[in-house]
């Protein structure tokens, strides 16, 4: 026992005695434990660094040469330097007046790669993580760069996408940073459901938000997996939803995702409280602004007392409301519509204060985040310019403006203070999305059997904002090339100008016995005169042959053999009030053409055409449609020729083959086309118990119409102003492949001579 205490006492003595001689032992990562007392500095010793100079690595430090230090102010050195990311390891040993700094540098990046992914390409995750080639590596920012991957994976629905970094280390302290990627299935969307709801019922209410269920026909969105931005918009959604059908006090209480225990799918469950629907109460002013009278101003609120309650109406009021003091001079208005509810009556009535805002000015636009289309593009489409009166509505309508060119993914204009109190700064800031587009199409129909065609357009030609477009399409009986350019701000003025050139081939040989080609140019313009209102003009030049007559065809086709030049000018007038122009519920539309030809050429007419539609909501996603159209030309001075006729058929009147009705040869029984037409439609689109979203639909309709006129005169010319009728059902399906449309018609009002169909089928797809 006493050897070994006599043992023992000799270590700590000769240890004792190397740390009094050498110093105190390394310990990475920290100051020497021998080191307890204060000791004035005059030296700082660098060892180790590779890259970095020592006097670099003395500059971050706390302690200078001079100072007096402890322990306490050497632990506040250490810690600066590590805090600069450029070293592994760090170790601080006062001894004697001098401080050793010894230092492991940590290494830099070579190279940085990607492996395993397929969905997100390299280029992406690049511009995502932080580190890049000859940065210095640290673990703190792999772990970062691993958790920015992770959340591109989720964003795009990819909950159960993995990421491990791998270095690799090379000479001269250098690494390969590796991101092994295991992207994970899908994590989609198992289910939506709804809590609270009474008004609507829960498949309604999945067509009004984006996010969707998975089904299998979805192959080509992403709108059925999981992404927390879309189900933050989903609350959005639902609120104007709501309140656009008089549900004043609506409220989304709740809206979350869970996943399902095997990890693979999310149930999503909103949790809402309706309240009770509203009617329109009362309207009433509270001006303060002189020579303004209610009855100037009332006229602008088209809401009726006892309707039901509508958000957007009263949006809608107000930017009238602006608009119209405008004009009167009214720079800095403040229109505020203050609701007053009655919970009892179940009203709610709308006191729209009317008073001077304050005066305010647009100090400059700042544009932000594009990078290929010019800032003058976006500032074009503003309500506002640098020095003008700041006007919310304006902003409003100017952002609207923005997002309707579909050149951006988001847009998001935001105003705040300007160098001055009467300044403000707006800051336009966009995503821009792909404005090119590759399409071919293919289809079948029963009029032109197999259709086909390729095209090729950019939407936003140098980011000028100009539209080019060549596209081909061919089929049987119809072979078409058009080349088209548009500048949407001819002369820097609010016109749409443009040219199209094409070249139409027709085989007219099975209806009226012959062939037809045409080829020439058009130029265009368009412009609003009002919010809904467009007017435009076109000058028309083309060359059209009929050849190629059968030899047993009418003698009033065989006259129309040979060329002739068309020189017209034109101008269509339209206004558009549906709610959607692809799929309308509501609303109407009307526009008027007319088209003067002998301006030079061989041909001289005057053609009217009349188009117009209205849509009335009824119940439960039931729509009625009134469609109709009509047409009118004569020849001035000589008559009109076949290739300028009207022909009716096919697909504007369904159970009548194309080019069924109107003048036709006794004989030959060739189609001659005639003079005046008209064709209406009613139709009531119905779902038919399947989910909105996929797009099927089902149709009863009855169309109505009759071709007559002609200008040459004979006993073998049938020729009748009878009305023609049918009735018939459909069914449509708007695939990610295209549109699917199957009609089954009967013919009820017809002529013998008229060419009838029963079964009427077509089909599409653009990829």
């Amino acid at each position: 026992m006493t050897a070994r205490l006599t043992l023992a006492r000799l270590f700590v003595a000769v240890a004792a005695l190397a740390v009094g001689f050498f110093g105190a032992p390394h310990v990475p990562g920290g100051i020497s434990p021998a080191y307890a007392q204060t000791m004035q500095v005059d030296e700082i010793e660098v060892v180790g660094t590779q890259r970095v100079d020592p006097e670099t690595v003395r500059s971050y430090m706390t302690v200078k040469v001079g100072d007096t230090v402890d322990a306490a102010t050497l632990d506040r050195s250490l810690k600066a330097l590590f805090g600069t990311g450029l070293f592994a390891d760090v170790n601080l040993r006062p001894a004697g007046g001098r401080i050793t700094v010894t230092v492991v540098e940590n290494p830099v990046i070579n190279r940085i790669a990607f492996e395993g992914n397929k969905r997100i390409k390299d280029e992406e995750l690049e511009r995502e993580v932080e580190l890049q080639p000859r940065r210095v590596f640290t673990r703190t920012r792999v772990q970062q760069d691993v958790q920015r991957i992770l959340d591109v994976y989720r964003l795009s629905g990819r909950f159960a996408a993995t990421v491990e970094p791998k270095v690799i280390q090379l000479e001269q302290n250098r690494v390969d940073l590796v991101f092994e990627i295991d992207e994970g299935p899908l994590t989609r969307i198992r289910s939506i459901s709804f809590i609270g709801n009474k008004a609507f019922s829960d498949s309604k209410l999945r067509d009004v938000i984006q996010t969707k269920e998975y089904a299998f026909w979805r192959i080509l969105t992403t709108t059925d997996t999981y992404d927390p931005d879309r189900l933050s918009f989903d609350r959005e959604l639902l609120r104007r939803h709501y309140l656009s059908e008089g549900y004043a006090d609506f409220k989304v209480l709740n809206a979350v995702a869970e996943l399902t225990p095997d990890q693979k799918d999310f149930v999503v469950t909103f949790t809402m409280e309706e309240g009770n629907q509203y009617t329109f109460g009362d309207m009433d002013f509270d001006i303060r602004l002189k020579n303004i009278e209610q009855e100037a101003l009332r006229p602008l609120v088209e809401i009726v007392p006892g309707e039901i309650y509508n958000a957007d109406q009263v949006d809608d009021a107000v930017d009238r409301i602006v608009d119209y003091l405008g004009t009167l001079g009214f720079a800095f208005v403040d229109i505020r519509p203050q609701p007053h509810q009655d919970v009892e009556g179940k009203t709610v009535g709308i006191t729209f204060f009317v008073g001077e805002g304050p005066k305010v000015f647009v100090e400059r636009i700042d544009i932000e985040g594009n990078v290929r289309t010019l800032d003058r593009v976006i500032r074009r489409e503003f309500q506002l310019a640098e020095g003008d009166a700041f006007n919310t509505s304006k902003m409003r309508r100017s952002t609207r403006r923005v997002r309707n060119l579909g050149f951006f993914k988001t847009v998001d204009v935001q105003n705040r203070e300007g160098s001055q109190p009467d300044r403000t700064v707006i800051t336009a800031t966009v995503e821009e999305q792909s404005t090119g587009e590759i399409s071919f199409g293919v289809g079948f129909s029963t009029v032109d059997s197999v259709i086909g065609d390729i095209g090729i357009r950019e939407r936003n030609l140098l980011g000028r904002g100009q539209d080019l477009r060549l596209k081909f399409s061919g089929s049987v009986n119809r072979q078409q090339f058009d080349l088209g350019f548009t500048e949407p701000y001819f002369m820097d003025r609010d016109v749409a100008a443009g040219i199209d050139l094409f070249r139409i081939v027709r085989d007219e040989t099975d209806e009226s016995s012959f062939k037809e080609e045409s080829s020439g140019f058009r130029l265009r313009a368009g412009y609003d005169l009002g919010e809904d209102l467009r007017h435009s003009v076109n000058y028309l030049l083309k060359t059209t042959e009929i050849r190629d007559v059968d030899d047993d065809a009418s003698r009033f086709v065989q006259d129309q053999e040979g060329s002739q030049t068309v020189s017209q000018v034109g101008h269509t007038l339209s206004l558009d009030m549906r709610d959607n122009r692809n799929d309308p519920t509501k609303g109407y539309f009307i526009s008027v053409s007319n088209d003067v030809a002998g301006l030079g050429g061989t041909v001289s007419h005057f053609r009217t055409t009349l188009r117009g539609s209205y849509y009335i909501p009824l119940i439960d996603d039931y729509v009625l449609g009134l469609i109709g159209e009509g047409g009118h030309i004569v020849g001035l001075g000589e008559d009109v020729g076949i290739a300028e006729r009207f022909f009716v058929g096919g697909n504007n009147f369904r159970g009548f083959a194309r080019n069924g009705i109107g003048p036709r040869d006794r004989d030959s029984d060739d189609a001659l086309g005639g003079n005046t037409y008209y064709v209406g439609t009613a139709e009531v689109g119905f779902p038919l118990g399947l989910p909105g979203d996929l797009g099927i639909k089902g149709f009863v309709f009855t169309d109505v119409g009759s071709l007559y006129g002609i200008d040459e005169s004979g006993p073998e010319i049938i020729d009748s102003t009878s009305l023609r009728a049918s009735v018939g059902t459909g069914i449509s399906w708007a695939t990610a492949f295209g549109l699917i449309r199957v009609d089954v018609a009967q013919a009820i009002l017809k002529d013998d001579a008229d060419d009838t169909e029963i079964f009427r089928f077509s089909f599409g797809t653009r990829f």
